[in-house]
């Protein structure tokens, strides 16, 4: 990725504005959308690169700056265009996905980049000194970090040691998947295209492609998403492999009453749609992000009579529930999403260790709620996209003892992140699935 000049301090300023609110606990996600749509490409390229590497990032600036002002944008123009000074110095060593730019033009740059932010102009001195001290230093400096387990992985050190923990055949795998650059899935709509279908499409546009799975498609060739073939046409969603799991273990059939509780985006509901004639609510809390579930399905052409979408809390089914059960539940509860970091670099450096436990009671008030509305006979999924145990097996035994009538059926458990490889194009994030049934004609109590 190369840029001329003129326009890379422009680019680093956005980036840097964009890292400056994660410094702050804000979304990546959220921070890149309110950047300017001309810049707004090229800075979310520089913020994910800097977010995989932003352990080492910081851990660089801290020695060179023992007293960092209170400025987030500063720090996290610091950060990245460290961040690209080291892969600079790197010349042929670097790795192939890294930017590229010379180090004399990111000093001139980052500096450029300062001294056009009023916020910033006071610190375009101490913005040079320190990336020139870095080129005088930068292998003592790195040295100085080697043992510093959040700057070697570029994950939280709370977080390495989870994994260690809890992993402790594969967690430098896992690290090692979560900083790698994903590929770009996709999950055909059969209700309107064919995988083979799409493939030639992509193929007579020039684009490689490779079948996933049961309906997955990897873009090996990656394009913006609006302009691929088929886009416009809901021909396919864009959907990691390990969630196009999910739909398929509910198993829908035509006149099923189901309910997907935590909706949004709609990936997971509009796959449900797409297997069968189904009664569907769509259900979130969030009512700007439920618009985006109706968006989605609008596009696939999956917006119908039987499609409900509702903005309420799934933990309060008084204030949303008609009293008729559900014969499929689908609980893709709120959790950590220590299973997507590789697709949303960010989620690492925003967790903090305690927010395991927020979350783990936040599922279970979920959950109980969700059981009472699942009909005899009936199945519930409890989905995460988190590799914690204490969000998904730890969750799933909790169920069980809290439920003593839930029958648990086959489902895949906990599935780590996996890198593509020759036997499979995809790869795919870290979920857990749990499968529970109730039975269809249950005891009365004693």
């Amino acid at each position: 990725m190369t840029q001329p000049a003129f326009a890379l301090s422009h680019t680093l300023l956005a980036a840097a504005n964009a890292l400056g609110e994660v410094e702050s606990g804000r979304s990546l996600t959220d921070a890149l959308a309110r950047q300017r749509p001309d810049v707004r490409p090229g800075a979310q390229a520089l913020a994910f690169y800097a977010m995989r590497h932003w352990g080492y990032a910081s851990a660089l600036r801290a020695l060179l700056v023992e007293r960092a002002p209170s400025n987030p944008v500063l720090l996290g123009l610091l950060g990245l265009s460290l961040c690209l000074l080291d892969v600079a110095m790197q010349g042929e060593e670097r790795d192939a996905d890294a930017p590229s730019y010379s180090a004399h033009t990111l000093v001139d740059q980052s500096v450029s980049a300062a001294q056009s932010e009023r916020s910033l102009l006071p610190f375009k001195g101490l913005v040079n000194a320190v990336l020139r001290r870095f080129q005088r230093e930068r292998d003592t400096l790195l040295a100085r970090i080697a043992g510093d387990d959040a700057a070697r992985y570029n994950h939280p050190a709370w977080w390495v040691d989870a994994l260690r923990r809890d992993y402790p055949g594969q967690w430098e795998q896992l690290l090692q998947v979560d900083n790698a650059h994903p590929p770009l899935t996709l999950r055909i709509n059969p209700r309107c295209a064919t995988r083979e279908l799409v493939m030639q499409a992509f193929a007579d546009a020039g684009l490689a492609s490779a079948a996933s799975g049961e309906a997955g498609l990897v873009v090996l060739d990656p394009r913006p998403i609006a302009s691929l073939p088929g886009y416009a046409q809901g021909w396919w969603s864009v959907q990691d492999a390990g969630a196009q799991l999910a739909a398929p273990l509910l198993d829908p059939k035509p006149g099923m009453r189901v309910l997907d509780a935590c909706a949004a985006p709609g990936g997971k509901a509009a796959h449900l749609l797409e297997l069968a004639d189904i009664e569907l609510t769509a259900l979130d809390v969030d009512a700007q992000r439920l618009d985006r579930v109706g968006q989605n399905l609008a596009r696939l052409g999956l917006m119908h009579k039987n499609v409900r979408l509702v903005s309420a809390d799934a933990a309060r089914p008084h204030a949303w529930w008609d009293g008729r059960a559900f014969d499929a539940v689908l609980a893709d509860v709120p959790c950590t999403a220590s299973g997507i970091v590789r697709r949303h670099p960010d989620i690492r450096w925003l967790r903090k260790p305690g927010d395991i436990g927020h979350t783990v009671r936040l599922q279970r008030q979920i959950l109980d709620a969700l059981w009472s509305v699942v009909a005899p006979g009936g199945k519930l999924l409890l989905v995460t996209c988190s590799i914690f145990p204490e969000e998904g097996e730890m969750q799933a035994k909790w169920f069980l003892s809290r439920h003593r009538e839930a029958v648990r059926l086959a489902a895949p458990g906990q599935l780590l992140p996996c890198a593509p490889g020759p036997d499979d194009p995809a790869g795919h994030d870290g979920f857990f699935y749990a499968l529970f049934s109730r039975p269809a004609a249950e005891a009365a109590p004693a």
